[in-house]
């Protein structure tokens, strides 16, 4: 039964809003603002640069792997709302006890936390909160809800660097930690369960086999790890490649991250938009480009003015990265299992991102440079655009599996 037109509208308003400020803290405060503190942890406790990306990679790989499909499981039995609080929570308490850390072991502690506040609270319970709200506009809708990231990315350089200006680098990050508790966790309360799509409790979601037989499901994955890595690679390592490297102010560099996140701002109106007119393929395959395009020209811009062009264009391509995964997932295989689906590419995404910079910061380690690190990213980026451009551009059919069958609608119509 479908829902009166102003209280649809209303409860997307609701699911939009909450996902905007969860991904502007979750993701925007914490994903974006930790590594800005990481060169502090190198000069004022003597950690190497491995040490200070491997809390982000062993973390994500240790909850990734034991906590992704889980979550993507809970997410279709019992609905966002839950998780989303908890992982709010822990998020903004793993970035409060880390401004405490003097040793690794709370170090990695506190990275477990805030990587299972990530799984929890993140992308993944939002993109099934949109995927199930919206419909038709549903790349307009998550391009909206993703400027929570973008918008939260470009804020916290900036804000990072004035609190650490007034607190120190410790109690910036104190103050940010409760930020994103104060920011976030109202609206979870506010906004309505998405309904249950096309199928009732007679008519259960289908399993995943199907769709693990199919090799679209594979070449998604590995083009979206490949290209996630690259991502996540340049992000966690630019900070320390700007301030211990090229020696650039702190001042220069909060507006160069800055700058990287207000491309992302472009990035996802542009494909959540191209993404409502195109084939999802072909946006996928724009975004994937764009990020190989860019890897070099930040890792080689000679200037200060060609290295702030050049974040803007990584930031193009950071910004519709994330985003178009769960509309090409959805475009592919459906929507009734995007919970566990996105659990599946997300945790694999998730060690991609993980071990993508902790590699790169290794090898600045020993070879004494980031060229052969960026290098590595770029290969994965191509790589990933490659992956994508094999998939198919319409949804996968198969015969007695999950995509048999009427195509799915949505109980309240169109976004």
């Amino acid at each position: 039964m479908k829902e009166p037109a102003a209280e649809l509208r209303r409860n997307q308003g609701f699911a939009l809003a909450t996902g905007f400020l969860s991904l502007f803290s979750i993701v925007g405060f914490a994903l974006y603002g930790l590594p800005f503190f990481y060169d502090f942890f190198v000069r004022d406790l003597g950690w190497t640069r491995q040490q200070v990306t491997s809390g982000n990679a062993y973390s994500k790989i240790v909850v990734g792997l034991g906590f992704g499909f889980l979550a993507g499981w809970v997410i279709d039995r019992f609905g966002p709302r839950v998780l989303m609080v908890a992982g709010i929570l822990m998020a903004g308490g793993a970035l409060i006890g880390l401004s405490t850390v003097t040793s690794l072991l709370p170090f990695y502690v506190f990275y477990f936390l805030n990587a299972l506040g990530y799984v929890c609270g993140g992308p993944l319970p939002n993109q099934v909160l949109l995927t199930h709200w919206f419909s038709g506009a549903r790349g307009k809708a998550m391009g909206i809800a993703y400027l929570g990231i973008g918008v939260g990315g470009a804020l916290v350089p900036l804000l990072a660097h004035f609190l650490i200006q007034v607190y120190g680098w410790r109690g910036a990050l104190r103050a940010l930690g409760v930020l994103m508790i104060v920011i976030a966790l109202p609206m979870v309360f506010v906004m309505r369960e998405p309904p249950r799509r096309a199928g009732t409790v007679a008519d259960p979601a289908p399993s995943l086999s199907g769709i693990w037989r199919q090799p679209a499901f594979y070449l998604l994955a590995f083009g979206s790890m490949a290209s996630i890595g690259a991502v996540g690679g340049t992000v966690q390592n630019l900070k320390l490649y700007l301030s211990l490297d090229r020696g650039i102010a702190q001042a220069q560099i909060a507006g160069i991250l800055s700058l990287v996140l207000v491309g992302s701002l472009v990035g996802r109106l542009l494909m959540g938009w191209l993404a409502d007119r195109w084939a999802k393929k072909h946006v996928m395959l724009l975004v994937y480009s764009i990020v190989a395009a860019a890897i070099p020209l930040v890792a080689l811009a000679p200037t200060p003015a060609l290295l702030k062009v050049a974040a803007f264009v990584f930031g193009v391509g950071l910004g519709g990265d994330y985003m178009i995964i769960p509309l090409m997932a959805a475009e592919l295989f459906g929507v009734r299992v995007m919970g566990r689906l996105m659990g599946v590419i997300l945790t694999a995404d998730g060690v991609a991102e993980a071990l993508a910079p902790m590699a790169v910061a290794a090898l600045r380690d020993h070879r004494g440079s980031y060229t052969p690190g960026f290098m590595l990213l770029f290969g994965l980026a191509i790589l990933g655009a490659l992956s994508v451009s094999l998939l198919p551009r319409t949804r996968v059919e198969e015969p007695n599996s999950v995509n048999a069958g009427p195509a799915e609608k949505s109980p309240l119509g169109p976004g």
